[in-house]
């Protein structure tokens, strides 16, 4: 992984390609809690944050970091969910895109992560007609950020030539 950039980009790809109901995904930034001030955004959403809850140099300015992502989904509904309810059924499609999420996430690695592992869940009281749940997980990557790019290029002045043999002079 070269940054958290990167990492939100696969998994905003990974969740995004996977689960058709998702309208949005989006950083994380509260906005539910603001609805009315906030650019507007359909639902069913996700929203990502990122935090970190151990880091350990690796050498080179490489870290090995244990992360925390938390996704929330934001599912606005008027319906009933209660046992026999005639819109029970549409009230509570939210808990099929929970367990969507976590069959993409949990146990998965990617590119830029490995190890996914799912820490925790949780309702979260918006005060509104949304319900708001957090799936927390955990996953390890490393992080090169602060490591020098190196890019491809030519070295002045150094030729290789290759042998009949397949071994190379390497003429300065």
């Amino acid at each position: 992984m070269q940054n958290f950039k990167e990492l939100y980009k696969e998994l905003a790809t990974l969740l995004t390609g996977k689960i058709e109901a998702i309208e949005w995904l989006d950083l994380w930034n509260s906005q539910v809690y603001n609805l009315e001030g906030e650019h507007p955004f359909p639902a069913p959403a996700l929203f990502l944050a990122f935090r970190s809850n151990q880091m350990q140099d690796a050498g080179a300015k490489m870290q090995k970091v244990e992360m925390q992502v938390d996704v929330f989904l934001f599912y606005e509904t008027f319906l009933d969910t209660y046992k026999g309810a005639y819109n029970e059924d549409g009230a509570l499609a939210f808990l099929d895109i929970i367990d969507e999420v976590n069959k993409l996430l949990h146990g998965s690695t990617g590119i830029g992560y490995s190890n996914m592992r799912r820490i925790s869940f949780s309702p979260v009281d918006t005060g509104g007609a949304g319900n708001l749940y957090t799936i927390t997980y955990k996953c390890e990557l490393i992080d090169y950020s602060a490591s020098k790019e190196w890019e491809e290029g030519e070295f002045l002045d150094v030729a290789i030539e290759p042998k009949e043999d397949n071994n190379y002079i390497i003429n300065p």
